[in-house]
């Protein structure tokens, strides 16, 4: 694979993982979404589509790594570190480019629900809860959970562990199960097996901090979040903002370094 292999495929790929990923979050958020309220499961397996999909489109250019944290296990595993840059490049600009694509699919509702005196406050507005007042005050927007992932309790140890904990699980599924022939990306099958471990993640350790579990996927539409023009968005909570990229990258190292002891 050349480096322009790679950075085109790791942006479409990525980009196609936001969009949809952040697409099911956007129609399971929105006030004004035919899919408002469905759930926590339609998250889950959105999600789990939204990896399969985009591992299909771009494994044939750049084999599908689109997350950094798979990058820096592979690069652990085949000690192999030269086209990490190209590969991270690539997932970050990516990134941005499906979130903003998400506001542009979404853009009346993201408006009507912005400008919600029942979402936003102000007069008629109902009372507040205080999960909402908690949010405002760490700098955490009303729809940032449709950009990138926070924390249902604040304790920065438990959610960086949770990271840490769900990545592991993903980068040794995708190092024992998921890679390609050339052992460089994810494979036909691998896509699959990938995004079925992905949905069991969402819904087994999803809960405490929204399972980022990939660097990109938090970071770059955290970015388009501060840089959007939506009214009444409220803070990108960047006070949180290192954990869901720190604790995947811990995560796939360690995930590396058992994979190395364990089964190579």
């Amino acid at each position: 694979m050349s480096s322009s292999d790679i950075f085109i495929g790791e942006t479409i790929g990525t980009a196609i993982l936001i969009l949809l990923g952040g697409g099911v979050c956007a129609a399971v958020t929105l006030k004004a979404s035919k899919a408002r309220n469905a759930g926590w499961l339609a998250i889950a397996f959105g999600w789990g589509f939204a990896v399969m999909t985009a591992v299909y489109i771009s494994g044939p250019l750049s084999g599908a790594h689109l997350n950094p944290a798979v990058t820096i296990a592979l690069a652990i595993k085949n000690s192999d570190w030269s086209n990490v840059p190209v590969y991270l490049a690539g997932q970050l600009l990516g990134a941005m480019i499906g979130a903003a694509l998400v506001w542009v699919a979404y853009y009346g509702q993201f408006h009507a629900h912005l400008t919600d005196k029942e979402i936003v406050g102000g007069p008629g507005a109902q009372a507040t809860t205080a999960k909402a007042v908690e949010a405002e005050e760490q700098g955490a927007g009303p729809v940032l959970g449709i950009f990138s992932t926070g924390p249902e309790i604040r304790n920065a140890a438990q959610n960086l562990a949770t990271e840490i904990i769900g990545t592991v699980v993903l980068i040794l599924a995708v190092l024992t199960q998921g890679l390609n022939d050339k052992g460089n990306g994810l494979g036909v099958l691998g896509g699959l097996v990938t995004a079925l471990v992905v949905v069991s993640i969402g819904l087994s350790l999803g809960g405490p901090t929204g399972y980022a579990i990939n660097p990109a996927r938090d970071l770059g539409p955290r970015i388009v979040h501060a840089l959007l023009p939506l009214p009444n968005k409220g803070g990108s909570d960047w006070s949180y903002a290192w954990i869901p990229v720190v604790g995947p990258l811990i995560g796939g190292a360690i995930a590396a370094g058992i994979y190395n002891v364990a089964f190579a």
